[in-house]
């Protein structure tokens, strides 16, 4: 299934420029290393445990396109609580909101309650999107038919382009 997934990806992605392409493949491929890991709040190892704001930097670090970005603490339901975006400036440190159709290796982000609170990596949009899902691990969804991420979804940010 991983190649069929790849395949897919690539075939989405293959009008762009090759650094872009190799980039978000690189992105694909770094995330589905990590299915099956827990979820563990604030957690950070693969296989260990990792949640969703960790797991996006993760990704992205290992894949080679953003450099080590620190996190600070927070409660696991602070967006329970506060309307303040933390969870959306921490993203927005290295990417930005795009008006378009998701790409594989673009991010997907989630409000819950009071504020955006949650994100998943784009492998085949939309069958095939990858997250930190509390209580479930990291796992591979489908964006349209998680009834749960449909009704929530805030929009596509990706770390390639202006």
């Amino acid at each position: 299934m991983n190649a069929d997934l790849m395949q897919a990806a690539h075939e989405q992605i293959a009008h762009l420029d090759v650094v872009e392409r190799v980039e978000r493949l690189a992105v694909v491929q770094e995330a589905m290393t990590w299915l099956g890991t827990p979820y563990l709040h604030q957690g950070r190892v693969r296989g260990a445990g990792v949640d969703c704001g960790q797991f996006l930097e993760l990704v992205f670090e290992g894949a080679g396109v953003i450099q080590p970005t620190k996190i600070e603490d927070y409660p696991h339901d602070w967006h329970l609580h506060r309307s303040e975006e933390r969870y959306l400036e921490t993203v927005e440190r290295v990417a930005h909101r795009v008006d378009r159709a998701p790409l594989p290796g673009d991010i997907i982000l989630y409000r819950f309650d009071k504020a955006i609170s949650h994100g998943a990596i784009v492998i085949e949009w939309p069958r095939h999107i990858i997250h930190a899902y509390i209580r479930l691990g990291v796992i591979l969804d489908d964006a349209e038919r998680n009834h749960v991420l449909r009704g929530a979804q805030q929009g596509v940010w990706s770390v390639w382009g202006a």
